[in-house]
């Protein structure tokens, strides 16, 4: 079943990435996603990266050709969208650190607004960053990283991570982004025996763990995740080995 919203807002995030603020009153939980329908393109699934009562928002980086196609929707337009899916974050503890990775950070920003924990935003340039100012709006910190030092720290979110946590201690780690920069997370944490959840991603089509096109190893990302836990990665064999493409077969990220 799906709902029809209308846009009810639309903001510049960066040169390529744009929010859609649109009314809908579902119950969602910070990590969980929906597929949006762009009539005559495809059907693709979005992390929701605003939560409100009435209100709820993606924030999109045109990349493909569903996305372009969803950044000349205009402030009136309607989207069809089916969902939430998938498990959403764990965030009982509140002494968390959260890590947005590139247009990852969309993912994590309702955690962030929801608990107002420490936060690192990182992209490759200035230019990339998102949702930098909804975080300084709720975190108890920010800290931003890009790899070309053209903003905050010079280096990536894992290098970062590492340096904040020989500051403070944290009960686990909260983290979306590439798939590289999770596995270096991944391993960092194993390193300095921190726990931690990430939100994986891979091609998805039902959404609702039926088709399989999302499968990793013998789970399924839309339906056993997105979020996984530390002990449950440990388990996934191909995380930041392969993926699926659209068409089932495997490549190999290095």
């Amino acid at each position: 079943m799906s709902d029809v919203v209308t846009i009810k807002k639309i903001i510049d995030e960066a040169y390529d990435t744009k929010t859609f603020v649109f009314d809908w009153d579902a119950c969602v939980k910070p990590g969980q996603f929906i597929m949006i329908w762009i009539p005559g393109t495809d059907e693709i699934p979005m992390s929701v990266s605003g939560i409100s009562e009435h209100t709820k928002s993606i924030t999109v980086k045109a990349i493909g050709d569903a996305t372009k196609k969803l950044h000349e929707y205009k402030e009136g337009d309607r989207l069809s969208i089916r969902g939430p899916f998938g498990n959403g974050f764990d965030l009982s503890n509140k002494n968390i650190l959260i890590i947005g990775g590139g247009v990852g950070t969309a993912a994590v920003m309702p955690a962030v607004v929801q608990t107002g924990a420490d936060t690192i935003i990182a992209a490759r340039s200035d230019k990339d960053i998102i949702l930098l100012e909804t975080a300084k709006a709720h975190a108890k910190n920010v800290w931003v990283a890009t790899d070309d030092g053209s903003m905050g720290f010079h280096g990536n979110a894992v290098q970062l991570m590492k340096e904040k946590l020989k500051d403070k201690s944290y009960d686990y780690i909260i983290a979306c982004g590439p798939e590289v920069m999770l596995y270096f997370t991944y391993k960092a944490c194993e390193e300095l025996n921190q726990d931690c959840q990430l939100s994986l991603e891979r091609y998805m089509k039902c959404g609702a763990g039926v088709c399989g096109c999302c499968v990793m190893d013998d789970k399924r990302i839309c339906k056993d995740g997105p979020v996984f836990t530390k002990d449950q990665i440990s388990q996934l064999s191909e995380f930041g080995v392969s993926r699926r493409d659209a068409c089932g077969r495997v490549v190999k990220f290095r």
